[in-house]
């Protein structure tokens, strides 16, 4: 009976194992399945979960999901609900739990922690306790210095009540009208001013001293002076004396009775000779103490003085008045690199102009006032000085009025700044081009110029300028690359032979990084016919023929056959010009007439 159960068991679970069908799922279930799927996956993306993900929001997905579910199946919603219940009310406990470890984990630091607060704030204790005594003691000290001045404030107003005369309150008081006099703020207004006036005078008595003590002040220094000047007299006078009696000692000393002169006249000789006693040490000092000026002292220690008057004043924070100090010096001796670079060294302060600039400007200030204009060094570093606080008015003001020493560096630091500040480019170019023509550097004052658009007025520079080589000819194209500049350069005007060779001039733009410039050039002469070009060839004298075709076959080989056909033309249709065969090696490949 065993075997046989066990046998038709066996047969049941074969029969279950292959023909149990999987459930039928009906439409809406599947879609309200796929639809959770998707709306899990999607929420995983947005707060960022990976596969375990952070278990709050991973937690929050789910029971959103759970909820729908219930929702859903409404026939298991009170056994799913029962269910959801527990498990929330186990992730509560879990919460709660973890919530009071890091309470009771915060308490454990603080308990740990609390000797060493105890330490601390015990010795924070110890540091207000001196600093409150401190406090005490400045206080106290204070207090005695406002009772001080109090007792000596009411002295000084007792003094005044009992000099003064009796005042009749029935006149006005001053500077108060009628109604002022009866009105409450207008009498509290008055008193408070009157109150600020008093203390004033209080503490103008502490700073100055009566007219009649420095009018002693003085006469005393008058006649420590007198004094001075009477024992530097006496000390000469002394000093001469003291001279002649070596003198006359040595002459006793060097006398000899067998060589025919008395003693007398020896001494009269030996006191008009300087040179006999020129080496003596002593004497020579006395000399030096004789021809000593004693206003020459006086005048080194004034300036010493005031040399330190204007440390003291830097020292200080007032820069304005040490700039001015320091330019304002005697001959001149704090006008110098030395003070300048004492300013460059300071800071800007904040909201407040820079020291430098405020030195730079006393300078350039007084610089007509005094023989010498304002060397080069220093006329560059201020210009620097300005352009870096963008102050170009005070550049302009410069340039234009004052004397100062330009130089070619100086030109060339306004010269940049115009690149990068286009809306006083005008500007820039109008001061660069002074200097440069005060400093001699005729190119660049031409290239300033023409960068203004003044092209004819730097083509008449040039002509009156004398040592403009062709240097300076090919820097200014260069720098200025322009088809009526070059116009201008080569074919003059009013049938006059231009300044440079045509064909030099093309020649030279079309061996540099301005082909382009050298080929618009001819284009534009040869759009006059070929009339045009044949007589700017003809009237060139520098430009040989091998200049030309060298400039034929660049117009060739850059894609312009018609204009290197039309200079080719031009060459063989004068006299004198054969073409040459490419076998011919016994002459040159042209030959050419002088004309």
């Amino acid at each position: 009976l065993t075997s046989a159960l066990s046998e038709m068991s066996s047969q049941v679970s074969r029969i279950n194992k292959h023909f149990v069908l999987p459930p039928i799922i009906c439409d809406s279930d599947r879609k309200f399945l796929e639809s959770m799927q998707r709306y899990i996956i999607t929420e995983m993306d947005k707060v960022g979960c990976t596969e375990e993900g952070p278990a709050e929001e991973y937690f929050i997905i789910y029971k959103t999901v759970f909820d729908k579910i219930i929702e859903y199946v409404s026939a298991y919603k009170n056994i799913l609900t029962s269910v959801k219940k527990e498990y929330d009310a186990v992730i509560d406990t879990l919460k709660q739990n973890q919530r009071t470890a890091f309470c009771l984990h915060g308490k454990l630091k603080a308990f740990a922690a609390e000797p060493t607060t105890l330490i601390y704030h015990r010795k924070r204790a110890v540091q207000l306790a001196m600093k409150i005594r401190i406090i005490e003691k400045n206080s106290m000290k204070i207090q005695h210095e406002i009772i001080k001045k109090e007792l000596r404030r009411k002295n000084t107003i007792r003094e005044i009540k009992s000099s003064k005369k009796d005042i009749n309150p029935s006149q006005p008081i001053p500077g108060l009208s009628w109604q002022e006099s009866f009105n409450l703020d207008s009498l509290t207004e008055y008193l408070r001013r009157l109150e600020k006036k008093y203390a004033d005078l209080e503490f103008s008595i502490t700073r100055y001293i009566p007219a009649q003590r420095k009018a002693s002040l003085d006469e005393e220094v008058i006649r420590a002076l007198s004094r001075r000047d009477a024992a530097e007299a006496l000390n000469v006078r002394l000093k001469f004396r003291y001279k002649r009696m070596l003198a006359t000692e040595k002459a006793l000393r060097d006398w000899d009775p067998a060589g025919g002169i008395s003693l007398l006249d020896y001494i009269t000789q030996a006191l008009e000779d300087e040179s006999y006693f020129q080496d003596d040490q002593e004497d020579d000092d006395a000399a030096h103490l004789i021809e000593d000026d004693p206003s020459k002292a006086r005048e080194a220690e004034d300036l010493l003085d005031y040399i330190e008057r204007f440390h003291e004043l830097f020292s200080q924070g007032q820069y304005e008045v040490a700039a001015l100090f320091a330019i304002n010096s005697p001959r001149g001796i704090l006008r110098n690199i030395e003070i300048m670079n004492i300013f460059k060294g300071v800071g800007k302060p904040k909201g407040e102009v820079l020291p430098l600039l405020l030195f730079f400007e006393a300078l350039f200030s007084t610089s007509r006032a005094v023989k010498r204009p304002v060397d080069a060094v220093l006329t560059l570093e201020g210009i620097k000085c300005a352009l870096s606080e963008k102050r170009l008015d005070l550049v302009i003001h410069w340039v234009t009025q004052q004397r100062l020493t330009f130089s070619e560096e100086t030109g060339d630091v306004i010269y940049n700044y115009e690149a990068h500040n286009l809306y006083n480019r005008a500007k820039c170019l109008a001061l660069a081009q002074i200097v440069y023509s005060e400093c001699a550097v005729p190119r660049k004052a031409a290239l300033c110029m023409c960068k203004q658009g003044q092209i004819y007025g730097a083509v008449k520079y040039i002509q009156q300028v004398q040592n403009f080589s062709l240097d300076d000819f090919i820097f200014l194209i260069k720098n200025c690359p322009s088809i009526e500049l070059v116009k201008c350069l080569t074919q003059g005007r009013n049938g006059k032979q231009g300044a440079l060779s045509f064909g030099l001039v093309i020649l030279i733009l079309l061996s540099s990084e301005l082909k382009k410039l050298g080929f618009q050039v001819l284009l534009e002469v040869s759009a006059g016919g070929k009339s045009s070009l044949e007589e700017i060839m003809l009237r060139d004298t520098v430009c040989m023929v091998e200049g030309w075709k060298e400039i034929a076959d660049a117009c060739l080989a850059n894609g312009h056959p018609k204009l290197s056909q039309e200079i080719l033309s031009v060459l063989v249709a004068q006299e004198g010009v054969i073409e040459i065969l490419p076998d011919d090696d016994a002459t040159n490949l042209m030959e050419h007439v002088l004309w």
